[in-house]
This record gives C-alpha cells, sequence and structure tokens, in this order.
C-alpha cells in the first residue's frame, strides 16, 4: 500500500507587522499598519492583529485604513529586512527537508515524508519548526499538518496566531465538512458570492454538487473543488531553489482590482527591489511582472533590455509597461511580483542578443491532479 505524504504548511503571523514590532519595542501590543501614507494613496501591506480589531486588511487604502483604526501607528515597508528574515525561517526549513515549496516571503509547504532528522511524527517536526522558528527570529508561526496541501494550508489557517492543527485521514472528512466554503484554497471572493448563491455555503454542501455540474459551472476549477471536497489533492510540494535573480512579491489577503492601489503596491515593490540590488551591487537586464490572479491563474511578463537597470523609478516604470500586458484592473489580482534578473557580472564579457518585450504566455499556478490517497494512519 502507498504510504500517506506528511505536508506541514507553516504561515508566519502578520509577519510585517510582528517584525516590526519585535524590531521596535514601542510597537508591541499596538495597532500597526505596514503600508503607505494615509495622507496619500498608499495601500495597507500587512496590519498586526490589533489593528485587524477594527476591520483593517492588507489592500486597503491607508486613507479607509486610518479612519478605522485612528490610533493606528504607519509603518513604511522595510521589504529587505522581510526578507532577511525570511531567508532565516527558510533556512530552519531546509535543515528538514529539502521539499520546501515557499509561496511567499512568510509561508511555505514542507514534505516531512522522508525528512533529514529521521522524526517519525509530522506534528512533532512541526513543533519543533515552530520553536526554532520563536528562538531564532522572536516571532511565531502557525502550522496544519495532514496529508495533502489543501488540508494542511486549511489547517494552519484553524487556530491563528500562533497554532497548531493536525488532520488526520480519519478526521479529513469531517473537518472538510465543516469548513466554510470561503476558505477552500482556490475560492476567492467572487467564486465564494456564486458559490453561496447556489447554495454552497460549506465542505458539506460542496460535496453534494456533482461533478459535471461544478465543471460546468467553474471549468476546470470544478474538477479540483470536487476533489478537495471529498479530501483528495495530489499535488506535489515543489521545491524551487536556483536563485539568478533578486525580487520582491506581495501575496494580498482580500483580492483587489483597483489600479491605483495596485500602482501604489508596485511602487513599494519597485523601491524595495531597487534597494537590494544596489546593496547587493548587481544590475540586471531583464524585468519581470508576476500577477497572480483570484482564481490562483499565474502570468509573468517580462521585458530584457540593452542596458543593465537598478534604480527603482526605471524598474517601476517597466513593471508599469508590462502591466498593460495583463488583465489587471479587469480581474481582480491577489498578489503582485516585481524581479530583476539577467545579472552581467564580472567576466560575462560584452552584451548578448537581446528581445525588447517577450510576453510569455498565460500559466495556471499548477495543473491539478485527482486521485486517491492511502487511509494510513498520519503519525500525530
Amino acid at each position: 500500500m502507498e504510504n500517506i505524504r506528511k505536508i506541514i504548511h507553516i504561515d508566519m503571523d502578520a509577519f510585517y507587522a510582528s517584525v516590526e514590532q519585535r524590531d521596535n519595542p514601542r510597537l508591541r501590543g499596538r495597532p500597526v499598519i505596514v503600508g503607505g501614507d494615509p495622507a496619500g494613496r498608499g495601500v495597507v501591506a500587512a496590519c498586526s492583529y490589533e489593528a485587524r480589531k477594527f476591520g483593517v486588511h492588507s489592500a486597503m487604502p491607508s486613507s479607509r485604513a486610518k479612519r478605522l483604526c485612528p490610533e493606528a501607528i504607519f509603518i513604511h515597508p522595510r521589504f529587505d529586512v522581510y526578507q532577511q528574515v525570511s531567508q532565516q525561517i527558510m533556512e530552519i526549513f531546509h535543515e528538514y527537508t529539502d521539499l520546501v515549496e515557499p509561496l511567499s516571503l512568510d509561508e511555505a509547504f514542507l514534505d516531512v515524508t522522508c525528512n533529514k532528522k529521521g522524526i517519525a511524527s509530522a506534528t512533532e517536526t512541526a513543533r519543533r519548526l515552530r520553536a526554532e522558528i520563536r528562538k531564532n527570529t522572536s516571532l511565531t508561526a502557525s502550522a496544519g499538518v495532514s496529508y495533502n496541501k489543501f488540508l494542511a494550508k486549511a489547517a494552519s489557517d484553524y487556530r491563528k496566531p500562533d497554532g497548531l492543527t493536525v488532520i488526520t485521514p480519519e478526521q479529513a472528512q469531517g473537518f472538510i465538512d465543516q469548513l466554510p466554503i470561503g476558505k477552500f484554497f482556490g475560492v476567492g471572493k467572487v467564486t465564494e458570492q456564486k458559490m453561496r448563491s447556489l447554495g454552497i455555503t460549506c465542505g458539506a454542501e460542496l460535496r453534494q454538487v456533482p461533478q459535471e455540474r461544478l465543471v460546468r459551472l467553474f471549468g476546470k476549477m470544478g474538477l479540483f473543488f470536487h476533489s478537495i471536497a471529498h479530501g483528495i489533492d495530489e499535488r506535489p510540494v515543489t521545491p524551487d531553489r536556483i536563485r539568478k535573480s533578486l525580487g520582491r512579491e506581495i501575496t494580498l489577503h482580500e483580492d483587489i482590482d483597483d489600479m491605483d492601489a495596485i500602482f501604489a503596491l508596485l511602487s513599494e515593490l519597485a523601491d524595495s527591489v531597487g534597494s537590494l540590488l544596489k546593496e547587493e551591487g548587481l544590475k540586471g537586464r531583464t524585468v519581470v511582472l508576476k500577477l497572480k490572479y483570484h482564481d490562483f491563474q499565474s502570468i509573468t511578463r517580462s521585458i530584457t533590455l540593452d542596458h543593465r537597470l537598478d534604480n527603482a523609478e526605471e524598474i517601476l516604470d517597466k513593471a508599469l509597461l508590462l502591466l498593460k500586458e495583463t488583465e489587471a484592473g479587469t480581474r481582480k489580482v491577489r498578489l503582485l511580483g516585481i524581479t530583476v534578473s539577467n545579472f552581467e557580472l564580472p567576466g560575462d564579457g560584452p552584451p548578448r542578443p537581446y528581445q525588447l518585450l517577450l510576453p510569455f504566455c498565460d500559466v495556471t499556478e499548477q495543473k491539478e491532479k485527482t486521485g486517491a490517497y492511502s487511509p494510513s494512519m498520519l503519525q500525530p
């Protein structure tokens, strides 16, 4: 019988805001908003749990966040610091397994079925990971443990902040059945509204809908929804450790189509990438814009220049040019990223031929598969 996989999803708690509170004691216990100036067209990049109690969330205009929480302390993002802390956390992950799939700076999937430390229990592995993160960074993380990615991610959100939730195969269907439809992977605000209009409010109701109807209603995502409603998700944890670029990205907790907000976020990202390039003494010829739409479809757009760049203004200019080649504004966006690559390092020689504009084909985040799992026990 095929052995069951042991998957952990770790999500840092209010990551950007928690780093700011860690580094500045006067911010602890207070509502902190990481983002742009509330007096201008700034946007909330992240906020502390104290601010969330007032209804503040990421991607919200900073001016509105200020109205909701007048006592909030606004902090300009320090992406270079968040990147450094993220790297610390990723190094901890790699001490346990090479099968690490980062989703953003503050969350990742780990496959610990065959881990480096020989720990039989995935739950014990998650406990040690969280303890090491706290010891090394003074930050808390929430973890979900299960036999597939969907359930591990749903579990990590179940007892936030600083929580650990385990879902065994025996517990899976009961957990899924009571899960609100908005908590399902791939269900954004628009899809949630559509499902609720059809009378689908939780996993149990989703499970009763025939696969053929889900496909008619939601296309190929209908196949995925049918599978995860039955506890099936065969997507592997896919590591990516190739580093030939420098970039920043931000995952939003609420999908947006407001172009002013998108421009503001891209400006923040470009500033961060430019600062990091100068810090590293690097210049690149290629600028890549990454978007992830509300339905989790990821796309990239790329432009390669005849000169190297490292300044934020030009990076932003190219990113906005590439933005015109996307559906941002007409489709809601949940992730934005800017990367600079194609570095010219010492000894590289004369410039190579370049292509001015190379739009990549749209790709989905990953082809969804269906299958069955082995009902062997996940060690608690």
